[in-house]
């Protein structure tokens, strides 16, 4: 058997040895006939001001956004990208159909380009449409290393004046790592900051004090609608722009990107309603459509027509209403583009809790490396349609794709793709109430979107399917897919030659647009065989969508969620054609790839009152933590403790340690030390439990909790019990029983992400007040 086994692997390996040497030659033979173009492109550092502060950014040739890169369609695109920064740095050409090697995701497809070095991609450009560029390297992407890539067809096919690409982004002035690093801290900060909190003042006032109530039972907060604070939202690179060189009744191609790192736009237009003509890059059928829900990495392309009077106003609004952008066209009075209300979360809490929705899946499960995606569980609520037969060979109702290996011209070379009957797969899920279906994300839905030519694919084609839960906790900021990161998975096997149909069912409050590298899907809806194909599908919370796709390439394509911070939280997966890896990524691990998914993040905080003192220290990963506790009262009682803990389960941890405390009051002359071990448990309604035995047999039960009853203000109070028999000392008479508890509660007024007010009262320290510092 061994022998059978190495014979056939030395077999694949000598066929797909051949198979690159052919395609190499017939490269070459294919680039001598192309028009070449090239640009060079330097990625350095950047003092920049985009909300008023001057910070330190990464540009690309100087600018952010980086230049427009313009090629035609049958194009050699040679790009030389140089690396001036003290890090390594990459980049991704998003939604561009190219060979695996140069698809840019370091320690996977592509090497790193290290400091001072320069690397040369070069791909033949086999389609048209608007797409972009961005770094792949842990969170430069926020810091500004992104662009826009379009590529003219050769043959017109809409009639228009002029075009210009309006590249939409999110800015922060914090480091990015400083922004993950709050996030997994898990405070309020940045929803107080933004104005998006619904402390429990507003919940009451509202009367849905049983919505929240709902919502803590599930240990969610609350509606989680976008994560970060951002001081400004930016169309190519400024919060408003103004383009006066377009002429009354001219006729303008905009191509627009969401380039963010974190945020979803509501795009408005004022004036004559515009018309979509494209989307991620590819022709559909046209729609007049003058609001449009846009996800981060999506492409949609429009001709508005220039008022005849005044200029048109475009105009974006963060999803959460935090903020806007605009870009006026035209001279004179402004035509203004409607306003989009802010979402009301309050609202949307009550109308969850009342549809009695299941929220909150594990994002971290028992068993890890167990990524159960082939079943249906009944865990994860799954309550549509068409998940009957899933798994199944038998269920072809629609399967389809598209075969990269023919793709030659900007329609995508549907002509290959054949017809099939189709259901409509929307697959909202089957939630009611009252008897009347409520479904709280049609507004997201993409049954606009119509191919202008069929996508289905022929029935004899073998199909796939795979079942993708998209799972979180918001509390500890993990991010995952069935219940399993990255860093605990396998990669998902596809084959050339098969369908491989994914159903996304998102189990979370937050939006998640999955983009799949090196391939488009068909994105099924309610026009069936002419269902969309796109590079990026946004799921909406509490709701699933199917895709499906045909394998015709090979290597390792990274899929992954592209909210930033939740890619870099564990929300991403390989898949893999299994063919052996390029002999150039050889001193490219990709473990370090999947371990930058897993890095550890620490932060503290330090309460100095007039009554104590106190220190808490914390380094993390997705399911290692250690702590360190300190506390420092006033009447000379001394206690600190060291731990290490393992999460088992997002709710569940076990830990050990050690504790030192002083044995009388009033001197520190006597220090005890023990040994602790036990476990911390997050309970329904998010009240935080200790329960621990120490090295002297003294049992111990802790129980806290913090609720935000005001836009600034928290309360917060603990309780803890422990009792001592004696049983080090006198096990057999256990006369020396005694117990002591030990509460405290007090309140915390948010100053800044950093600073607060707090006081409080402790029955060992009394009452005092001080302040709060986060580190």
């Amino acid at each position: 058997m061994k022998i059978h086994r190495y014979n056939v692997s030395l077999r694949n390996r000598l066929t797909f040895l051949l198979l690159i040497a052919v395609s190499t030659w017939l490269s070459a033979q294919e680039k001598e006939n192309r028009p070449v173009k090239e640009y060079s492109l330097t990625i350095s550092k950047k003092s920049v001001n985009k909300s008023g502060k001057t910070t330190t950014g990464m540009a690309v040739n100087g600018s952010i956004p980086g230049p427009v890169l313009e090629f035609t369609e049958g194009d050699q695109a040679v790009i030389h990208v140089k690396n001036t920064l003290d890090v390594e740095t990459s980049v991704h050409w998003h939604g561009i159909l190219l060979p695996n090697y140069q698809d840019g995701v370091p320690y996977l497809t592509t090497p790193p380009i290290a400091p001072g070095t320069t690397f040369t991609y070069s791909f033949p450009l086999k389609q048209s449409g608007t797409y972009w560029y961005h770094s792949h390297t842990m969170l430069q992407e926020q810091s500004g290393v992104f662009g826009s890539f379009v590529i003219h067809p050769k043959k017109k096919t809409f009639e228009y004046d002029s075009e210009l690409v309006l590249m939409l982004s999110d800015w922060t002035d914090e480091k990015p790592m400083n922004v993950l690093r709050n996030l997994k801290r898990g405070n309020e900060w940045y929803q107080i900051k933004k104005g998006t909190s619904t402390p429990l003042n507003s919940v009451i006032s509202r009367g849905a004090l049983g919505a929240q109530f709902n919502f803590w039972k599930q240990r969610m907060e609350g509606a989680d609608i976008a994560d970060v604070y951002y001081p400004a939202f930016l169309i190519n690179g400024k919060t408003s722009q103004e383009y006066p060189q377009f002429k009354p009744g001219e006729k303008v191609r905009l191509r627009i990107i969401n380039g963010s790192a974190s945020s979803m736009f509501w795009m408005t237009f004022g004036g004559e309603t515009p018309k979509m003509i494209a989307a991620d890059g590819l022709n559909i059928e046209p729609v007049l459509k003058d609001k449009t829900f846009i996800g981060i990495a999506e492409t949609y392309d429009y001709i508005v027509t220039i008022p005849q009077e005044g200029k048109m106003e475009f105009r974006i609004m963060a999803q959460d209403g935090s903020g806007t952008a605009t870009a006026y066209l035209g001279s004179g009075e402004v035509v203004s583009a409607v306003k989009v209300s802010r979402p009301d979360k309050i609202a949307m809490m009550k109308k969850m809790a009342q549809m009695d929705m299941k929220m909150g899946a594990h994002a971290l499960k028992f068993n890890p490396g167990k990524d159960e995606r082939f079943q249906m569980k009944e865990e994860y609520g799954m309550k549509m349609n068409h998940a009957e037969g899933m798994n199944s060979k038998e269920n072809t109702s629609s399967p389809s794709a598209m075969d990269h290996s023919k793709m030659h011209h900007s329609k995508m070379n549907h002509d290959n793709i054949a017809e099939k009957g189709m259901k409509d797969t929307k697959g909202h899920m089957d939630m009611k109430m009252d008897g009347m279906a409520m479904d709280m994300n049609d507004e997201y839905s993409y049954d606009y979107l119509k191919s202008p030519s069929k996508t289905a694919f022929a029935k004899d084609k073998p199909l796939r399917e795979v079942l993708l839960n998209l799972t979180g906790n918001m509390n500890r900021y993990v991010w995952s897919m069935n219940g399993v990161p990255l860093d605990e998975t396998d990669d998902i096997s596809i084959k050339e030659g098969e369908v491989t149909r994914i159903t996304f069912n998102n189990m979370t409050m937050m939006h998640h647009p999955m983009h799949l590298h090196g391939h488009f899907f068909r994105v099924l809806n309610k026009n069936g065989a002419y269902s969309p194909l796109k590079h990026t599908v946004n799921v909406p919370p509490m709701e699933e969508t199917t895709i499906e796709f045909f394998g015709g390439t090979h290597g390792d394509w990274l899929l992954h969620c592209h909210v930033l911070y939740h890619m870099m939280s564990g929300m991403t997966r390989i898949f893999s054609y299994d063919t052996p890896r390029d002999e150039r990524m050889a001193a490219y691990p990709k473990s370090k790839l999947v371990d930058e998914t897993n890095r550890y993040y620490s932060w503290g905080l330090v309460d100095v009152a007039s009554h104590m003192t106190e220190l808490n220290w914390v380094a993390s990963n997705i399911r290692n933590q250690f702590n360190v506790n300190a506390e420092y009262g006033w009447n000379k009682n001394l206690e600190a403790e060291f731990t290490y803990e393992r999460y088992l389960h997002d709710y569940l941890r076990v830990f050990g340690g050690v504790n030192v405390e002083n044995e009388l009051e009033d001197s520190l002359g006597e220090i005890s030390t023990t040994g602790v071990i036990g476990l911390r448990y997050l309970t329904p309604y998010l009240f935080n439990l200790d329960v621990r035995v120490d090295t002297k047999l003294r049992p111990q039960i802790q129980l806290s909790r913090e609720v935000m009853i005001f836009p600034r203000t928290s309360l917060f109070g603990s309780f803890e019990y422990q009792a001592d028999f004696g049983w080090v000392n006198d096990f057999a008479n256990q006369i020396n029983y005694k117990k002591e508890v030990v509460w405290n509660t007090g309140l915390e007024y948010f100053m800044s992400r950093n600073i607060s007010l707090m006081g409080s009262y402790d029955n060992r320290f009394g009452a005092g007040g001080g302040m709060s510092i986060r580190f």
